[in-house]
């Protein structure tokens, strides 16, 4: 990592998503933001045509450059000209090109963190990539580790067991086996992030975590025993808790994290507590990765309404993990 570890500011890339989408201009709000300016560098990755003001040009084969102050512009290519607010085949592309060269840099070591900016699902089928994410892209290029995302409003952590799929399909993969693969998981992640000892909840899937087998027997064939088995792992788990409330529990600070079951059983929280500073993080990928929550916002991209408050909280958040990693 070239002269990263000798800077009190980390050195982070940030990729600036689709261009048709709010990432670029909430992006530029975040870099001309003082605060975050104080605690790390950027490399900023995007096309020409969305080159924030105050950074340098670089080019990715100066390496001594990441050393250095201030913010760099690593121009990843991209349509000189488009639509804003649709999705279309040239900006899935330059979120692709931009979201490689940032994993590039992360793979490398050269940054400390990769902040990603919001990308179209659909742009990027046009592309030619048909994923059903960042998530997924970023594991296959790493060579296909394991990775799932955490998302976190506020106090609240949760854990994602499935992620964008069916509900049907998402219900058969609730299994023994892979609760206490992600239960492990999150617990390795909380470690590397900052709690030596993390308090660590597992959500029900039925109302009332089943009500001792009234309302659904997962509770008591599928997750209990995952849990005991979590538990002789030496990880601090409770649960499982009903999901209606251990959420709350969660944000008020009873537990670290949670794992969640299904996507929405994680989202509608996380939303509801923090619709406009929402993050997720992703565990399991060989480098520190982190997003804002939100998508691209075809529906208001370029008309100058867009908030920064969660890229804002994302950037902070990955200077402060970063941080913990070097000290871990």
């Amino acid at each position: 990592m070239v002269g990263a570890l000798h800077n009190p500011r980390p050195r982070v890339a940030l990729t600036f998503g689709d261009p048709a989408g709010i990432g670029p201009e909430v992006a530029r709000v975040a870099l001309a933001d003082a605060g975050l300016a104080a605690r790390a560098r950027f490399v900023a990755i995007g096309p020409a045509r969305d080159w924030p003001a105050g950074a340098s040009p670089w080019d990715s084969a100066d390496r001594a450059a990441l050393g250095g102050e201030g913010t760099l512009w690593l121009d990843s290519g991209g349509p000189r000209e488009h639509t804003m607010g649709l999705a279309q085949a040239a900006c899935g592309r330059a979120a692709l090109d931009a979201l490689r060269a940032g994993h590039e840099l992360a793979v490398a070591g050269d940054v400390e963190a990769l902040v990603t900016g919001p990308v179209s699902k659909e742009a990027m089928a046009l592309a030619g990539e048909r994923v059903e994410g960042q998530t997924q892209l970023l594991s296959r290029w790493c060579n296909g580790p394991e990775v799932e995302m955490m998302a976190v409003a506020g106090e609240l952590r949760v854990l994602l067991l499935t992620r964008h799929m069916p509900l049907a399909k998402a219900l058969q993969m609730v299994t023994a086996e892979r609760v206490v693969g992600h239960l492990r998981m999150l617990h390795r992640g909380l470690v590397e992030f900052g709690w030596p000892r993390p308090r660590v909840a597992l959500a029900g899937l039925n109302p009332h975590a089943g009500e001792n087998g009234l309302l659904g027997s997962e509770e008591a064939d599928v997750l209990a025993p995952a849990a005991e088995e979590a538990r002789a792992l030496g990880i601090d788990v409770a649960g499982p808790l009903s999901p209606d409330t251990v959420f709350q529990q969660a944000a008020r600070g009873r537990f670290d994290a949670v794992l969640a079951l299904y996507h929405d059983q994680a989202f509608i929280p996380v939303k509801l507590l923090d619709p406009d500073g929402g993050l997720t993080v992703l565990l399991g990928l060989p480098y520190l990765r982190v997003s804002p929550a939100h998508g691209t916002a075809f529906d208001i991209a370029g008309r100058g309404l867009a908030s920064p408050a969660s890229l804002l909280r994302a950037a902070h958040q990955a200077v402060d993990w970063a941080l913990a990693r070097r000290n871990r």
